[in-house]
């Protein structure tokens, strides 16, 4: 029997016709107004009733096919689908609140409620800035343009090693870091944690020692971990790592790998000095380990900045770079520069992972890149890191927070709190807010005073009256 819904629908209202029959009929399922099992009338019933063309039922019916409302059946019609609720999924279900019971508080604690369905009132923890700060319009100008070429292009495998254009423009920025960098040396990834896994599986093997900077970037000490990899902190210093602790680590650990952010260091947004930077290739080329530079940053630094594969011309450091931080996180376009050697060997082993990266994704960074908007996208965050920093800064100190040391660019602030963050922590996220704990940055994951602030979602009075309620009640 068919069951012919009776559509309003709103000519003049701008909303596409239809998106307004899949909206009215899902509605009209949803309510139980349309049975399960019913038949929906037929492409041309429906068309010659509603005063719209076949091409929109047809349309239409596909999309609520597509979402579970209609199920299609050759020859016999569209039908409306039984629809069970759906089970709470791990991204829908709610979070147990850090230190209840269940819960942990460490690194995939706070990846999961940085990556929550649901977004948290507040992230002055979060680690890239607030999307309205990030160029939309330009992301979107490049997914059109894309959408206007030849699909063909674009709709089989990428290229191993990236889309090549990318790859001719990285080139070009890569040389106004001093780092020359032709595109066969020059790897695409999904963005630098693909990066820096590829790098570690590809150059260690289990029971290999790793060093990484102590405060630095969470993500991959359990990663490495999970390798089967020693991971050792070396302290970092307001110029870059203790030198004398590196050089003793070193001599006992002999490692693989040390990767260091040169340029706005995370968590505290300090850069190297010249000086260390030197020392740390001195040291690397005495041990034989590989510096694996991080440079996530780059483009929020405001001038020049001392990189390591600029003084080592790529052959003792591999050199990591991405858009994430600076263009939009969901692009996930990331890249290895690196030896020919090496960049074809990670090549290989990017292949052996998962065959190529997004050719899409890839296509709209170059586009971006291309069309030469992207240095007055830069110019204008820097701008407005500047003008919010300086007010951020004051405030926290009002708290009692101690900036260590206070940055003059990048987003974050490295504070000490003076009491245990870990706590601190927990009872933000009872209240709706993400703050990160020292003790994420740190391999040895020993609770700490410290935690990392982001100046850019500082802008909320209502984070800091609950820092001031936490740290004064």
């Amino acid at each position: 029997m068919t069951n012919t819904p009776v559509l309003s629908l709103a000519r003049d209202s701008g909303e596409p016709l239809a998106d307004q029959i899949v909206r009215l009929v899902a509605a009209r399922i949803d309510e139980r107004l349309l049975r399960p099992g019913a038949r929906m009338p037929s492409i041309r019933q429906f068309a010659a009733s509603h005063g719209v063309s076949p091409f929109t039922v047809v349309t239409s019916y596909d999309r609520l096919v597509a979402q579970g409302y209609l199920d299609s059946r050759r020859g016999a019609g569209f039908f409306v689908r039984g629809r069970a609720p759906a089970p709470a999924g791990p991204a829908d279900r709610a979070l147990a609140p850090a230190g209840s019971a269940g819960a942990s508080l460490d690194v995939a604690w706070l990846i999961r409620n940085m990556f929550r369905q649901s977004p948290l009132q507040h992230s002055p923890g979060a680690g890239v800035l607030p999307a309205d700060w990030l160029d939309g319009p330009a992301v979107a100008r490049a997914l059109a343009s894309l959408s206007r070429q030849n699909s063909a292009a674009f709709l089989g495998y990428g290229a191993p090693q990236g889309f090549l254009l990318l790859r001719q423009q990285l080139q070009r920025k890569l040389a106004e870091f001093e780092i020359g960098a032709p595109p066969e040396q020059i790897v695409m990834t999904l963005g630098v944690s693909q990066a820096l896994d590829l790098v570690a599986r590809e150059f260690c093997r289990p029971g290999d020692t790793v060093f990484v900077d102590d405060p630095a970037w969470f993500l991959m000490f359990g990663s490495f971990a999970a390798m089967g990899l020693n991971v050792v902190g070396v302290r970092r210093l307001g110029d870059g790592p203790d030198l004398e602790q590196l050089a003793e680590l070193a001599a006992r650990y002999r490692p693989s790998l040390y990767v260091i952010n040169s340029v706005l260091h995370n968590p505290t947004s300090t850069s190297l000095s010249a000086a260390k930077a030197f020392q740390v290739l001195r040291l690397a080329e005495q041990h034989g380990f590989t510096v694996v530079e991080d440079d996530i940053y780059a483009d929020l630094h405001p001038g020049n900045a001392t990189r390591l594969a600029a003084l080592d011309g790529l052959r003792q450091v591999i050199y990591l770079g991405g858009f994430s931080k600076s263009m939009a996180p969901n692009l996930r376009v990331g890249f290895i520069a690196a030896s020919s050697e090496r960049a074809q060997r990670l090549a290989d082993r990017k292949m052996l992972a998962t065959l190529t990266t997004s050719d899409i994704g890839e296509r709209v960074v170059y586009k971006i890149l291309s069309d030469g908007l992207y240095r007055k996208h830069l110019d204008r965050v820097r701008s407005r890191l500047d003008a919010v920093r300086p007010k951020a800064l004051r405030q926290i100190e009002a708290l009692g927070l101690r900036p260590e040391p206070a940055p003059a660019s990048g987003m974050f602030v490295w504070v000490d709190a003076g009491c245990d963050t870990n706590e601190l922590a927990a009872r933000a996220m009872r209240e709706d807010l993400l703050l990160a704990p020292g003790s994420l940055f740190s391999p040895s994951q020993l609770p700490s005073t410290r935690m990392r602030l982001n100046v850019a979602a500082l802008q909320d009075p209502a984070t800091f009256r609950f820092l001031e309620r936490a740290l004064t009640g």
